[in-house]
């Protein structure tokens, strides 16, 4: 076309100076632009044939007067300005056509100057656009006009110009991000290093000088579009820098293939491969490329001698990295053993060294890794990881670098560390044990110089950043399980302390608590103790939580002990002393002796008068090393000796124990050593109990109990002083009073032999208690309310409210009497006491010459609320004191009865008026209260106990569950609310209290799907109330579980469908507990038994316990069977699709296995009427699983009672509908008909088999189901074991429905499924056998045959003259109906013999429909659904046909070189996953369609069509040569 018009121009003048001056004129346009372009094009071709003398002349004229003005205009008015003319994208295209002209131009003018004048202006304008900001535009322009000209330029005579363009582009190029860099990178710089010289080295010494981390992409464009020059084949002149022997070249290769976001980059870097190794092989001549390190590997050779194995590693190199492009798993895994012997052809034989730098496997494993497909990343990280288990690697810093940087952040992913599919749950991560095997084999591989480096890298890598709960716990198992070496010091000590923290960000305890194990026997393997000092290891050890972790009496605590006994003198000495001051030594004793001396002995200038309490912290860690101390101490000798342990503890706690023996007489200790002491008791006495079964043989406990009742009367006299005498007078005092009453509360629940006088602890009970009314008492005669008089007052009620405390923990009623014995009984003083009365903000002394402490708002609201929750706690107290509450009405109350037990109405408003102030953590006392005045108050007061339900729940539904307060006041609540006399109440009076507890309960069901365990507490605590009273509980609660039925109810089908992290973080849970005491979390946490799982075993037990014999019991079971019943009949009716494993699915799983349950407890007149019920579910299309239950329950029923057998030969007398999808239901109960009628007469048998013959000629035609209960992940099924753990209900005599004796899997195929007649007993144990009586289950197979399909409509297509052939589609794998509705439309266009789709119901898809335009009319179509694919593809392979897979593969054959067999059969993949691995082995052949753009893959329908296309092409010309 162009020469047409360049003809036509031409034609209408033969001058050419009249036709380009007459192009010249007008307004530029790229049209314009572009014929002069054309024109000049035409005049050269005639100027090189000897004609146009005036051309030079005026192709001149051309660029001087119209293309430099109009290219200058260009540069000065930038595109995207708001006069700029024209707009940005016909500017672009009319910048190229100028360009391009004046090239043209420079060329007929045949003089150098003017090309060497427009390069040296738009050079000058490229420099000063790039310094500008907003000149992009220009600079796009003068790139332009370089491009043009720069090919004109003379090497010799413009070199010092080539270079200073050459050198400005590749800046430009390298540094710049718009069209500019675009076309520097594309066009200028590839046209300058084709013409060599100058330029191309400036060019090249670009490309390869040292910089910072660019952009990959510009440097790659560059490079592939001067392959030609800097990796030249054999005979071609003028060659340049040869690429192969740069590190810098090959570095930036690397670079595209591993990190490169685009396709187009790394598609330019596998090119550059590709053409380095063909070159290499055609020029014969060795080549080497080193890496830049002392005595490293190559990044690239070449010998002839190694030809042939040299370019098998490169093609199976650049397979993998192109096989990696597609992104599916499936194409991918066939292709990973070649990376193995890429590791095979690296490495040598000979020496064990590398022969190829090993950068070049991480990129592959850097490509997956970084993949968006998680099953891709996932399927590297465990290549990887099991390289070590098969080879041994020579060391590479690059491997460790790799393992520390992107393999440890693809080992973030939670995602990569479930299950394999089939393995056991808790069986652990298989990707776990692989790092865990993976870094054992690495590290002890390392040499000894590194092995400290690399272990400190990845420790603080593991602490750099913030770890999900799954990751940093195999990761710390991984580093466990390094084999013991001398590798860390205090740098590796302090990095691990680094990772603990992370370890505390999560809310999963159980996860953090064995992450702080492992890192503990890591730091006990790893560390040089030579290099740390005793105090370094406190320190670590302080970081680790006790009740989480370190434990006293588990096997890490054993462990640690002997490992602190056998290196015990082999510690360092601290390079700087302690936070103690601590003048160290290498003993244990005689360190832990001086901590607790330098701890006890205060500084001079720490007073601690008004002053803050001491860390907490201190005490902590000298309580541990005392501890640990003792212990290893016990464990350097044989047998336990208890005068030795009872002297070493001695020797340990002297200085503690003589500061508080001095407490009682020596008024003037410092403050701040008494609170220390104070702290070290308390601490020591908390913690040294034992955990787990070495409590019962456990010395110290006993012996340190001794020791602290020497002390106990001076503690005593000084807690009675400090509590009563005025000498808490300040805000950080209450902080001491709380010390002071943990001390008080500890001492109390002391045993030991006290003598006749009895403990001292409890002999200051009641003048401690009398103080404090007196102090509350006297705070009302009208005195300000300083601050020392607001504190004494806060001390004093949390002093009475430990007091009760106390006595309710030892069940004990402290003394009646007060002195003087006129004042009356103390209860009556403290019930006087106003309930809801606040503490008062104090008032500061208008005469104090001391400065007042201030006291600011926030942190007296705090105080505040601490003095209300005290006064509850006293009243809950007094409430359970006096259980037998009086009437309500005013008239009937006895003397000695509290004032608030006269008014419980009053009473319970103030408890909902103290609710509302406050805060969440101190509501505790408050619910227990109300516990028990709402069920004197629920008959004639049930509005006021409404609200109390209401604001209780609202306090609850607001908490996290993650909050430590969160399952004490849901328990409290629980128990308040759900009481066995409020039940019984509510459910007699059917108020509205009754109902809003209904509506509570199912709250709380609901919110146990996103708050896991608020249901277990419900449930566990109504079973226990209904089914084992509890003491003072008539056995009448009972009647409450048929009241509210709806809760056993849904507790039977309870069960949320989680997301995969959350299965993923129990089945975690679950390994850790499959550990048992060899994980010391295990020991020292506390199993909650939250899992949703124990709701329904909680269930099941209950129903278990229940007594058939009993009428209530079993009108309870009757009930709860009809309302299951309706239930699944609820689910079933649901317009929710029920798909494997949907909630629907989950729920009449459940159903079904509860009946299952309660099936030994029914009669025949209650099977009588539900049996119908029964039989009409067995009717409905529904799981697998759910149909076997169906069946078996049926079974069961008709072995039992076999009078409803004439209901059951009903069944199969319905019509056909209802047969089609049931049949296999009914036909499965009849196989086992034999053992139904075992108990019958063998005449009665006889005529039952002759009186129904028709379902004996249907078991001839359709087969058995057989099915099994698949269909369910196995996180549905509920392990034994979970209900021998579960002990808050006990095991009555149904126990045995659910424990087994033979675990399921244990099983043979024999023992459970259902067998063929005749056969032998040894068929079950061959799997050939065993899969042929599986396969008769194919629904597809007993349909209409396929012949017969086809000849049907082979008939209707000969009426219309329609050519039918032999070609079948399989599209089964493909889920859019658009997809399908096209495909449909070109098989029946084209012929084809069938069409096969999973599901006959896309036929009715409107998005179907509309592509389809009645094509499904006029084909076969055949359903076959996903997993029966393989089964359909064998019949059709014995059948004849070739199946062909329209996947690319590493063994695909192009389409244009496949020739179609008669017979094909085209298998379609999924629009995303492709066609899946296990289909891939079946296939006879790949066919893939050639591509030559960057994207990968075609649309499933576009792709085939073009196969069916080719397909009816071939056999169209095989028809016509016939």
């Amino acid at each position: 076309m162009e020469w047409v018009l360049a003809e036509a121009l031409l034609g209408l003048s033969r001058d050419p100076r009249v036709l380009l001056r007459t192009l010249c004129q007008g307004e530029a346009s790229a049209e314009r632009v572009e014929t002069l372009h054309f024109l000049l094009q035409r005049l050269e071709d005639e100027a090189a044939r000897g004609g146009g003398d005036a051309l030079p002349e005026a192709a001149r004229e051309v660029a001087a007067g119209y293309l430099v003005p109009l290219l200058r205009r260009l540069r000065t008015c930038p595109a995207g300005a708001p006069d700029a003319d024209p707009p940005a994208r016909p500017r672009r295209r009319l910048l190229r056509a100028a360009g391009a002209a004046l090239r043209t131009c420079a060329r007929l003018a045949g003089g150098p100057p003017l090309a060497a004048t427009l390069a040296e202006e738009a050079l000058r304008d490229l420099r000063a656009a790039g310094a500008v900001p907003g000149l992009e535009g220009g600079a796009e322009a003068a790139v332009e006009v370089l491009a043009a000209v720069g090919p004109c330029l003379r090497p010799r005579e413009d070199g010092p110009l080539l270079q200073r363009v050459a050198e400005a582009a590749l800046a430009l190029a390298l540094a710049g991000d718009g069209e500019a860099a675009a076309l520097a990178a594309g066009r200028l710089l590839p046209a300058l290093g084709r013409g060599g010289g100058a330029a191309l080295r400036a060019v090249w010494g670009g490309l390869v000088a040292p910089s910072g981390p660019g952009r990959v992409g510009p440097r790659l464009q560059v490079l592939s579009a001067l392959a030609e020059r800097l990796l030249p084949a054999p005979g071609e002149r003028e060659a340049g820098p040869d690429a192969r022997r740069c590190a810098r070249f090959w570095r930036t290769v690397q670079a595209g293939l591993a990190d490169a976001e685009d396709a187009l980059t790394r598609k330019q870097a596998r090119y550059l491969l590709q053409r380095a190794a063909e070159v290499s092989a055609e020029q014969g001549v060795p080549c080497t490329c080193g890496s830049g390190e002392a005595n490293g590997p190559s990044l690239f050779w070449w010998s002839g001698e190694k030809k042939e194995e040299l370019l098998k590693f490169w093609e199976n190199y650049i397979l993998i990295m192109e096989t990696l492009e597609g992104n599916q798993i499936h194409v991918i895994k066939p292709v990973l053993p070649k990376l193995n012997s890429l590791f095979e052809y690296a490495v040598s034989e000979e020496t064990g060294r590398w022969l190829l730098h090993p950068s070049w496997h991480l990129c592959v494993y850097k490509r997956m890794l970084e993949s968006e497909n998680k099953t891709l990343a996932k399927e590297g990280v465990t290549h990887f990881l099991q390289l070590y288990e098969t080879k041994v690697l020579p060391f590479s810093p690059e491997l460790s670098e790799f393992i520390i940087g992107p393999l440890m952040d693809a080992l973030s992913e939670s995602s990569l560390y479930g299950r394999s599919p089939g393995q056991q749950i808790g069986s652990g991560s298989p990707l776990g044990l692989k790092l865990q095997r993976f870094l054992a084999a690495y590290v002890s591989l390392l040499p000894e110089e590194l092995k400290s480096s690399f272990l400190l890298k990845w420790i603080q890598k593991m602490s750099s950043r913030h770890w999900c709960a799954v990751p940093i716990l195999f990761l710390s198992k991984a580093l466990a399980s390094v084999p013991r070496c001398k590798a860390l010091g205090l740098e590796g000590l302090l990095a691990l302390r680094g990772v603990l923290q992370c370890t505390m960000a999560t809310h999963q305890i159980l996860l953090r608590g064995a992450a702080q194990c492992h890192l503990l026997h890591a730091a006990m393997n790893l560390v040089d103790v030579e290099e740390v000092s005793l105090s370094d290891i406190s320190a670590f050890l302080m970081s680790l939580r006790q009740e989480e972790s370190l434990g006293r009496g588990t096997a890490l605590w054993t462990e640690l002990c002997d490992w602190l006994r056998v290196n015990e003198s082999c510690f360092g000495r601290p390079s700087t002393c302690g936070s103690l001051g601590l003048q160290e030594t290498c003993s244990l004793n005689a360190y832990v002796k001086s901590l607790v001396q330098e701890y006890i002995t205060s500084p001079a200038w720490e007073t601690g008068e008004n002053g803050r309490m001491p860390d907490w912290a201190e005490a902590k860690l000298v309580a541990l090393m005392v501890l640990l101390a003792v212990d290893v101490e016990g464990r350097k000798v044989q047998h336990s000796e208890r005068q030795r342990t009872q002297n070493v503890l001695r020797l340990f706690l002297e200085p503690l124990l003589d500061a508080l023996t001095k407490l009682g007489s020596n008024a003037y200790l410092p403050l701040r050593k008494t609170d220390r002491c104070l702290q070290a008791l308390v601490t020591l006495l908390r913690t040294c109990s034992p955990k787990g079964a070495s409590a019962r043989d456990d010395e110290v406990s006993p012996l340190l109990q001794d020791l602290v009742a020497s002390a106990t009367e001076s503690i005593s006299n000084f807690l009675l002083r400090r509590l009563t005498m005025n000498e808490l007078s300040s805000v950080a005092d209450l902080d001491r009073c709380h010390l002071y009453l943990q001390v008080f509360a500890e001492l109390a629940g002391l045993p030991g032999k006290w003598g006749e006088r009895g403990s001292p602890i409890l002999r200051i009970i009641a003048p401690l208690r009398n103080a404090s009314i007196r102090h509350l008492q006297d705070t009302d005669s009208g005195l300000v309310p300083t601050l020392g008089r607001q504190v004494q007052r806060a001390v004093s009620m949390a002093a009475l409210a430990a007091v009760c405390e106390v006595c309710a923990a030892l069940d004990q009623t402290p003394e009646l009497q007060l002195d003087p014995p006129d004042a009356g009984p103390p209860e009556q003083l403290l019930a006087a006491l106003p309930l809801g009365q606040r503490l008062q903000k104090p008032q500061p002394e208008e005469q104090s010459s001391l400065p007042e402490e201030p006291s600011s708002s926030p942190g007296w609201g705090r105080i505040a609320a601490q003095y209300v929750h005290d006064q509850w706690v006293c009243l809950s107290f007094l409430l359970r004191t006096h259980r037998a509450l009086p009437p309500t009405s005013e008239g009937a109350l006895l003397d000695p009865v509290p004032p608030p037990l006269q008014t419980p109405a009053r009473t319970l408003q103030a408890a909902l008026a103290a609710l509302t102030v406050l805060p969440s953590d101190r509501v505790l006392p408050v619910f227990r209260c109300m516990k028990l005045l709402v069920p004197q108050l629920l008959a004639s007061s049930e509005p006021v106990c409404i609200e109390a339900f209401d604001m209780a729940w609202k306090i609850i539904s607001t908490l996290s569950n993650t909050q430590l307060v969160f399952w004490s006041n849901l328990k409290a609540f629980v128990q308040f609310v759900f009481d066995t006399k409020v039940l019984t109440i509510a459910a007699k009076i059917k108020g509205q209290a009754y109902f809003k507890i209904k509506e509570i309960m199912h709250q709380m069901i609901e919110m146990s799907a996103v708050k896991t365990g608020v249901f277990n507490m419900l449930i566990t605590h109504c079973c226990q109330s209904w089914g084992v009273p509890a003491p003072g509980v008539s056995q009448g609660s009972f009647s409450n579980a048929a009241d509210y039925s709806e809760l056993l109810l849904e507790a039977c089908v309870f069960g949320t469908v989680f997301r995969r992290d959350q299965r993923l973080i129990q089945d975690v849970q679950t390994f850790i507990e499959n550990l048992g005491h060899d994980c010391a979390a295990n020991v020292v946490i506390e199993n909650t038994k939250r899992e949703d799982h124990y709701v329904r075993v909680c269930a099941v037990k209950f129903l278990c316990l229940l007594d058939d014999s009993s009428a209530s019991h079993k009108a309870f079971m009757e009930d709860l069977a009809i309302k299951l019943l309706e239930k699944e009949a609820l689910v079933s009716s649901s317009r929710t699709r029920c798909y494997a494993n949907s909630q629907q699915h989950r729920v009449q799983n459940r159903v079904w296995q509860t009946l299952l349950v309660l099936f030994p407890r029914f009669d025949q007149n209650f099977l009588n009427r539900i049996i119908d019920k029964i039989f009409q579910a067995g009717f409905i299309n529904s799981q697998a699983s759910i149909k076997y239950y169906i069946e078996w329950i049926i079974i069961l029923i008709l072995h039992k009672f076999p009078q409803f057998l004439p209901k059951f030969w009903d069944c199969f007398s319905c019509g056909e509908e209802h047969l089609k999808t049931s049949i296999c239901t009914f036909l499965s109960v009849l196989s086992h008909l034999d053992i139904i009628i075992q108990n019958l007469p063998e005449k009665e048998r006889q005529e039952e088999l002759a009186a129904h013959p028709r379902p004996f000629l249907l078991c001839s035609v359709s087969p058995a189901s057989g099915l099994l209960p698949g269909g369910l992940v196995e996180d549905e099924w509920i392990a034994i074991d979970k209900f021998a753990k579960f002990t808050d209900l006990p095991s009555g005599a149904g126990a045995h429905r659910y424990l087994s004796a033979t675990q399921l899997r244990e099983l043979r195929p024999g023992d459970w499924a259902q067998q063929d007649a005749g056969s032998h007993s040894g068929e079950a144990d061959n799997q050939s056998e065993w899969t042929d009586v599986q396969k008769k289950v194919i629904p597809w197979r007993h349909a209409a045959p396929d012949a017969d399909l086809e000849l049907a409509f082979q008939d209707r297509a000969a009426k219309l003259g329609k050519a039918i052939s032999r070609l079948i589609v399989v599209a089964s794998l493909i889920d859019k109906p658009t997809n399908l509705g096209g495909l449909c439309r070109t098989c029946e266009v084209f012929g084809a013999a069938a069409l096969v789709v999973g599901s006959l119901q896309c036929v009715s898809d409107k998005q179907f429909q509309q592509l389809s335009v009645s094509a499904e009319q006029w084909l076969p179509l055949v359903e076959v659904k996903p997993p029966q694919l393989a089964g359909y593809l064998r019949q059709k392979q014995a059948e004849g046909y070739t199946v062909i897979g329209v996947e690319q593969t590493a063994r695909s054959t192009a389409l244009t070189q496949y020739c179609f067999p008669e017979r094909s059969l085209l298998l379609l993949g999924n629009e995303r996953e492709g066609i899946p691995a296990s289909l891939i082995q079946q296939l006879d052949v790949c066919v893939e369609i050639p591509q030559r753009g960057i994207t990968r893959s075609l649309n499933v329908h576009v792709s085939g069509a073009l196969l069916i296309w080719e397909y009816a092409r071939q056999q169209g010309r095989r028809g016509a040569q016939a």
